[in-house]
């Protein structure tokens, strides 16, 4: 019989669970804030890209969650919540892929369309801002992933169903680690993408605004369907497993 050889942890695992440890042993409690990620980094001794990937282990495992302008936060979890094993948290080959990009289509045409009906003007002012971050972007490929995924999670707040908005945050998470630094460059580091970005963000805004739920699914839709083009065709090109 064959056994394969039991790999070390990467840094950032190693993180992540001494986190993990921390909240299972209530050093770290549900409504706490966590430290910064430059705090963080220098406290593990480890690089902010460690911490960053931990980070983001965590919020795909609904362990803690990220609030605008505030920081990022322990959730209040279920004990078994926190037996979801952290590999799990991770999709690498290209087949998830395509199943992410398929989930996130059903997920976000749904969300954006009870967002559109129930949203209020404090939603549409985070969404507005998120815009505005976006616009700024130009050249600055972290500012603009983040400004994208402040945006589709403030339409995720706006539906006030607190179950679909743990859902866009796990798929959101789980969407970043696929495709690591990938996503990031490929659709935030060229100026015209940006500015493609940027206005179908626009449309989906002007739609919410007006409180149109078809006009919102649509342009959500088309969205997703050019990113989704933009991310396979680099796969295809790339020949991603």
């Amino acid at each position: 019989m064959e056994y394969k050889k039991i790999q070390s942890k990467k840094i950032y695992e190693q993180v992540a669970s001494e986190l993990i440890d921390m909240i299972r042993n209530g050093t770290l409690k549900p409504g706490d804030r966590l430290d910064s990620v430059q705090q963080l980094a220098e406290n593990f001794s480890v690089g902010r890209s460690a911490i960053r990937e931990a980070l983001t282990s965590l919020r795909a495992m609904g362990l803690i969650e990220l609030k605008q302008g505030e920081g990022t936060f322990v959730r209040e979890f279920e004990p078994s919540d926190i037996s979801y094993p952290l590999s799990q948290a991770m999709l690498m080959n290209k087949e998830d892929i395509i199943h992410l990009l398929e989930v996130r289509k059903i997920l976000e045409t749904g969300v954006v369309t009870v967002a559109a009906a129930k949203r209020t003007e404090e939603n549409i002012q985070k969404m507005e801002k998120a815009l505005e971050e976006m616009k700024k972007a130009t050249g600055n490929e972290e500012l603009g992933e983040k400004a994208d995924l402040d945006f589709h999670l403030a339409i995720a707040d706006a539906s006030f169903n607190p179950l679909l908005i743990r859902l866009m945050n796990h798929v959101s998470d789980l969407m970043i680690e696929a495709m690591k630094e990938t996503r990031r460059i490929l659709l935030f580091s060229n100026h015209s993408t940006l500015e493609t970005l940027y206005d179908q963000h626009a449309n989906i805004l002007e739609a919410i605004v007006q409180q149109n739920p078809e006009m919102a699914r649509e342009k959500m839709l088309k969205h997703l369907e050019h990113i989704e083009n933009e991310l396979m065709n680099y796969l295809n090109e790339t020949d991603f497993h």
